[in-house]
């Protein structure tokens, strides 16, 4: 039997480097926007912005196809020959994506498929604790790794803020009265993933630099999170301000690493610009 080989989705937000490094497959979703269709990962979240200042709407998005996921793990399997792919997916709960992976995999051999139930930084988290392990014991056996993995996905904690109400109105996630509400009142709605499903369990009301730190202590007091590693996400816009002060909370927290994870086209056009996120394991 070959190696393994880990993939996941774009909307995994995984770093290019990091998945060079660690040799994980990134299969793209989608974003379409002015009828035309965008590979994720191929679209500048910059360009979102823009098109949304320009029309006051956002783009659509939609998952990879049972096509595309045949073609990914075909291409894959001629790289490496006899491989075991374990594909880490993003959450069912909110995309058919996991369902056209399955679909792709039925009739394939040593093709593992485990839905993460959790999107951007909270599905990194999960790729990177297998990757890691898998660094560490590269001669581990697949089903060993992957009840390591499944083992894990239940503590992926997610937690993020969006930076504008604007295109969660945009999007039809809120209300305009609940819009005008939170505008007057600089409400920020905390969105989490809960079992799977992308939720909004509290809220926030002031500025960026101040519920920023807000939301890291609370997240802390709520889960006991792994402090060898935590992830930040954000997207384009947040202040290196708010960026600094929550690093020195999380090296005052004790964590020994931290990661900073810009946010992709598939969060990007929901959050708008300046959000911030918290992603991590808990022990």
């Amino acid at each position: 039997m070959g190696r393994i080989i880990l993939s996941t989705e774009s909307g995994a937000d995984l770093p290019v480097s990091l998945a060079i490094n660690y040799n994980i497959q990134v299969i793209p979703m989608h974003v379409i926007m002015d009828g035309q269709d965008y590979l994720d990962g191929h679209l500048p979240v910059q360009e979102i912005y823009e098109y949304y200042d320009r029309t006051k709407k956002i783009p659509s998005t939609s998952a990879t196809n049972v096509h595309e996921y045949q073609e990914f793990f075909k291409k894959i399997r001629t790289e490496y020959p006899d491989s075991v792919i374990i594909h880490v997916g993003y959450t069912s709960k909110a995309s058919v994506s996991f369902q056209n992976a399955l679909l792709a995999a039925e009739d394939e051999e040593n093709i593992y498929l485990l839905d993460a139930l959790n999107v951007t930084g909270g599905l990194a988290a999960v790729v990177m604790y297998a990757a890691a392990l898998l660094e560490k014991e590269p001669d581990i056996a697949p089903a060993h790794l992957l009840e390591r993995i499944e083992s894990k996905i239940p503590k992926s904690r997610l937690a993020f803020l969006p930076g504008s109400l604007d295109f969660l109105r945009a999007g039809g996630r809120v209300s305009n009265m609940a819009y005008l509400g939170g505008a007057l009142l600089k409400i920020k709605p905390c969105i989490e993933l809960v079992e799977g499903k992308l939720v909004s369990t509290k809220k926030y009301h002031g500025k960026m630099s101040k519920v920023a730190e807000k939301l890291l202590l609370d997240y802390l007091q709520q889960y006991d999170i792994d402090r060898q590693q935590i992830y930040f996400i954000y997207s384009i816009g947040l202040s290196d301000t708010v960026k600094q002060r929550i690093n020195e909370v999380a090296h005052e927290m004790g964590f020994e690493q931290s990661m900073w994870i810009e946010a992709g086209a598939m969060i990007s056009t929901h959050s708008g610009p300046g959000g911030f996120g918290i992603a991590g394991i808990e022990m």
